[in-house]
């Protein structure tokens, strides 16, 4: 596979910005997302925070020969209750899909952030549940959780 997962500085902020419009696009799919008059999606919410300090998000770009082909969105949620990573937003160019890129990148993520993880999809989004499925069940070598909640399919491990 060609392809880099390198963490997103500052400079690849407007492209991820850019690159999210694609990904609502393919989610409108599973969710009533609607353009605006402007013919764009409602900005992603809280994408900023990603380049703040002391924020417990990651941003991370996927580059092929330098150029953008996606993006991944890490999350620590911090409770009482439980701690653990969590994948915001995942997102490959439908022209590089089905290349393997998408399980490599995340393996790379999980190996980069240590601890419990919690994964989730809409239930109506087959296609996810079947991607992060399989790719837990890879990396866990099957010792993971699976549960439904709230319209969720929800995957946990630690590693």
């Amino acid at each position: 596979m060609n392809f880099k997962l390198v963490w997103a500085s500052q400079n690849y902020k407007n492209v991820i910005r850019n690159l999210i419009q694609f990904y609502m696009y393919d989610f409108s799919e599973y969710l009533p997302l609607e353009v605006e008059a402007d013919g764009l999606f409602t900005p992603y919410p809280h994408l900023d925070d990603y380049w703040k300090e002391d924020n417990n998000r990651f941003p991370y770009i996927l580059l092929r020969n330098e150029k953008p082909i996606g993006f991944v969105l890490v999350q620590f949620i911090e409770s009482v209750e439980r701690s653990h990573f969590s994948i915001a937003e995942f997102f490959i160019m439908k022209k590089y899909r089905r290349e393997g890129i998408g399980k490599a990148a995340a393996k790379h993520v999980f190996d980069l952030h240590r601890g419990r993880w919690e994964i989730y999809q809409k239930e109506s989004n087959i296609p996810a549940q079947l991607f992060w499925k399989k790719v837990i069940d890879d990396y866990t070598k099957g010792n993971f959780t699976q549960r439904s909640a709230d319209g969720k399919s929800i995957q946990d491990f630690e590693n």
